[in-house]
């Protein structure tokens, strides 16, 4: 979530009250201007910055109205810049347009410009506390290209600078996002409690610190901090956009689709707001509301990320041509620098499917390799935006639907286990005892399912991919069976290997079973792994003889 701060608009010096009362309008609309975008209000926020430069064409309104378009959901490089050179236009020496041009080179993934923001501040004389703290701002603005270690230096003095009369709020907050990106969570959390006190909306701080305690894997302080904030003020869209990442995290579906209404209800209807809730229903796999939103909005928008984001819907629905051929638009319409490693792995998954139906063995051979390569990118950066392995399973038909569970075996223990699950998503007792009930049933859907759920929840719980092997080894899908066996194999720790030998041991045989007659250099390699963890498994030993003939 990108964090947008309150503006510390300066103080104007006044003589005759007609001048007092026109630079407190003046004042007034710009903290206006700057609450809109702190609510998620972008529409307004713009509204408001346009209505300031046609009362007056200043640097400074320029850059408002400028930096409004970079701190959007998704930034307007372009719209930002006109803005940025119309400011510079106004006053060739305005540092905080150099700073906002300066941000945009950065935000295309430009790292020279952290140089010319060094250089832009240095020019300064380092006077102006609020010039230092838009260049610490910029440099901090972007996840993928920043340089925390500067903005940290720049908020210091520009908080020192600012101590002589009263430090904005807005400055702490600063400091914590720059801590966040060095992942230093201590020190961050330091910088909003210092915010705190200070805040006028203390529902802006308090869902601050819920996302640095979900980004810290802290579920139940963040839980405890979004609700201060929506207690704190019921109409504050942000804290109801961090609730349902909360919920989606637990896959409280239900919660989560009422939670993105909340932040819909509240937010405004700017279309890069828009954007960003239908890619919030996509996570929360409401594809249906996430089609509508950008069906919605999508000629409104110019920006090429309309098209991933298509690409990402028709993936969803198994419609691989077409999510190809929206993707091709993307890559080849945005700039290089904003196509993200995710981008490289929902390609790979895109080739992935139309493997699975293309006859001819060299294009369906092709097509395998790009989806192992691309996916690779995606797991090599570490990508989580979605869960790469298990969507392999997905496509490999490695899905159950609710039919194919409420058809199989039941009995009581397991329908009781089911009202438990259903009462409390994230009752991870409940939800093993109800996948090994229905793997003792021998109904290998539910058991599927569930140990499907019980894996997102518990993400790097190794015996969860095993089992989840096992009950599709039994449904009779031995391509999900393999995928779910080395997802086991990738996720047991180092120090868990000697605990888990005899599992490793079946699991990579079991893997080099399924492979042989497609990839025989793989069934090579793992049955061999196989036979070193457990010299004395039969099979293995048979297996490898066999195959090494």
């Amino acid at each position: 979530m990108r964090d947008i701060m309150n503006m510390n608009v300066k103080k104007i010096a006044f003589g005759a009250a007609v001048v007092f009362f026109t630079n407190f309008a003046f004042a007034q609309t710009v903290q206006d201007g700057i609450n809109s975008m702190d609510s998620d209000k972008y529409a307004q926020a713009k509204a408001n910055f346009t209505s300031m430069i046609t009362s007056a064409p200043t640097a400074e309104n320029y850059f408002y109205l400028g930096n409004t378009y970079l701190k959007q959901g998704e930034p307007d490089f372009a719209a930002a810049t006109e803005n940025f050179n119309k400011g510079l236009a106004a006053d060739k020496k305005s540092y905080l347009n150099k700073i906002g041009l300066a941000a945009v080179k950065l935000g295309k993934g430009d790292k020279s410009a952290i140089a010319e923001i060094q250089s832009i501040v240095s020019d300064s004389r380092e006077k102006d506390a609020e010039v230092l703290f838009r260049a610490a701002e910029a440099l901090t603005l972007f996840e993928k290209n920043n340089s925390p270690d500067l903005a940290i230096q720049y908020l210091n003095k520009a908080i020192e600078r600012a101590s002589k009369k009263d430090v904005p709020a807005h400055y702490y907050y600063t400091l914590g996002d720059a801590y966040r990106l060095k992942r230093m969570p201590g020190d961050a959390m330091t910088a909003y409690d210092k915010a705190l006190p200070l805040a006028k909306n203390k529902a802006s701080v308090y869902t601050r610190m819920g996302t640095l305690w979900m980004a810290a894997q802290q579920w139940q302080q963040a839980k405890t901090s979004i609700d201060k904030a929506i207690a704190t003020d019921p109409t504050y869209a942000p804290a109801y956009k961090a609730l349902a990442a909360y919920d989606i995290r637990y896959q409280q579906n239900a919660k989560a689709t009422q939670d993105l209404i909340n932040y819909t209800k509240y937010a405004d209807e700017d279309p890069y707001t828009q954007l960003e809730i239908a890619k919030l229903y996509f996570t929360n796999e409401d594809y249906a509301n996430s089609k509508q939103v950008l069906d919605k909005i999508f000629d409104k928008i110019n920006d090429p990320i309309k098209f991933k984001l298509r690409a990402y819907q028709l993936y969803a629905d198994g419609k691989y041509a077409e999510a190809k051929q929206n993707m091709d638009n993307f890559v080849s319409q945005a700039d290089k620098s904003r196509v993200q490693p995710a981008d490289q792995g929902l390609m790979g998954l895109i080739a992935a499917g139309l493997a699975k139906t293309e006859t001819d063995a060299a294009k369906k051979t092709a097509l395998t390799t790009e989806a192992q390569q691309k996916i690779a990118i995606a797991k090599a950066a570490k990508d989580e935006t979605m869960k790469w392995d298990m969507e392999l399973v997905k496509i490999a038909g490695g899905g159950a639907s609710q039919s194919d569970v409420d058809a199989g075996p039941t009995n009581p223990v397991i329908e009781g286990l089911k009202q438990k699950v259903a009462a409390n998503a994230q009752d991870s007792d409940s939800l093993f005892k109800l996948a090994t009930a229905y793997q003792d049933a021998k109904n290998w859907n539910g058991a599927i399912q569930t140990w499907q759920k019980m894996n997102a929840l518990l993400p790097d719980w190794a015996p969860g991919y095993y089992s989840l092997g096992y009950s599709y080894q039994q449904a009779g899908n031995n391509d999900a069976a393999k995928i779910a066996y080395e997802k086991f194999i990738n996720t047991v720790k180092p120090a868990d290997q000697e605990a888990n030998k005899q599992t490793l041991a079946y699991a990579y045989f079991a893997v080099a079973y399924m492979s042989k007659d497609s990839d025989l250099a793989k069934a090579k390699d793992y049955v061999s792994k196989s036979v070193q963890l457990d010299p004395t498994y039969q099979d293995a030993i048979k297996l490898n003889a066999e195959i090494n003939k």
